[in-house]
């Protein structure tokens, strides 16, 4: 098994490396890493409607999709992930079986700390009634026929609660689709239950330290029995300069872009309806690859230039704040003149910023 330790804390290029991992490589691989600010959605959500897109960019939040299903998650330095890829064998069939297979030596590492976690549901792990570590996977089936299974999971350790709290505050009321909502837990640290002092690097090192020790990857059944056992060899991997480069390139070309992280949610409607002093607002439109239709505009407002001009601008544009926001300033008159009268008090006038808020 290859054993990764990653240093890069960039969310677009750790999560272009795993999708490089689990698609280039036939070995085993436990990695570790961290991300810098980050809301990291499941491949099929909608990314709008898990996140407060308002806090995101105040706080320069990236947003990245991944490619395992499953609910958004807040990433900061104070939280670990790992990974776990391997061939997929006959118990990979079993969703189940595979996230105990895989969650098992987080648990042990944990429990020889004196933390008692364990695995609860499906794919999440608690201490005490309180989550620190969602899990999420997918198969991935290579040219040859054989398939790769990827796993993986967070491990809060010392992450900013407030930050977890605003930048993944939903308003679902807004949107009507298929895609899939995360659900909302109590959550807690795991440093919260340690009495050491350590840092997350000093938990990072532990337990990669203890991975490497206790070279094997158990699956447990409720009864702490084992239900299978698999000695592996533990290498330290170091990427090669073909590797970065691969990486670079998928993060360049798909993960830091617009058109997976926002463009790739499920088709979905969406609604909003605001008082203003000057008056009612009511916006109704699609979203399809992330790209607005269908827009409709109603209100009781008074304008002197059309709101047609304003529906015309924002059609096919994608349902993200900065591209909504570039489309309302590029009109060709000043935005007050599109919904209040030119000689109204200025404290009433709309601004393009405000306005471009009624879309998420």
């Amino acid at each position: 098994m290859l054993c990764i330790c990653d240093t890069s804390v960039e969310p677009y290029w750790n999560l272009a490396a795993e999708e490089y991992l689990l698609k280039e490589f036939n070995e085993p691989i436990f990695r570790l890493w961290r991300n810098d600010n980050a809301i990291i959605v499941g491949c099929n959500q909608n990314t709008l409607a898990e996140i407060d897109a308002e806090y995101v960019n105040q706080h320069n939040i990236k947003v990245v999709r991944r490619l395992t299903g499953g609910g958004a998650v807040f990433h900061d330095l104070g939280n670990l992930n790992y990974t776990f890829i391997e061939p997929r064998t006959a118990a990979s069939n079993n969703p189940v079986e595979m996230f105990r297979k895989f969650t098992a030596p987080i648990i042990a590492a944990l429990n020889s700390l004196g933390v008692n976690a364990a695995l609860v549901g499906r794919n999440d792990l608690l201490i005490d009634g309180r989550k620190f570590s969602g899990n999420a996977v997918c198969i991935y089936k290579k040219p040859d026929g054989s398939e790769r299974v990827l796993q993986h999971g967070t491990l809060l350790f010392n992450s900013n609660m407030a930050d977890i709290s605003g930048a993944l505050k939903a308003r679902p009321e807004k949107f009507i689709g298929k895609s899939v909502a995360s659900n909302a837990q109590r959550v807690t640290n795991i440093s919260s239950h340690l009495n050491n002092g350590w840092s997350v690097e000093d938990f990072r090192n532990f337990l990669m330290d203890y991975i490497i020790r206790n070279n094997s990857i158990q699956a447990q059944d409720n009864l702490n029995t084992t239900v299978s056992n698999e000695p592996v060899n533990c290498e330290v991997y170091e990427y090669t300069a073909r590797d970065i480069e691969a990486i670079d390139k998928l993060c360049a070309e798909k993960y830091s872009q617009t058109w997976w992280n926002y463009g790739k949610s499920p088709k979905y409607s969406f609604k909003n309806v605001r008082k203003f002093p000057f008056g009612l607002i009511e916006i109704y439109f699609n979203v399809k690859d992330g790209r607005i239709s269908n827009l409709n505009i109603f209100g009781d407002y008074f304008s002197t230039q059309p709101t047609q001009a304003v529906v015309d601008a924002l059609e096919g544009t994608m349902h993200t704040p900065g591209a909504i926001e570039a489309a309302l300033n590029a009109l060709p008159h000043p935005f007050e003149e599109y919904f209040s009268p030119a000689g109204q008090d200025a404290s009433q006038h709309l601004t393009a910023a405000d306005f471009a808020r009624l879309f998420y």
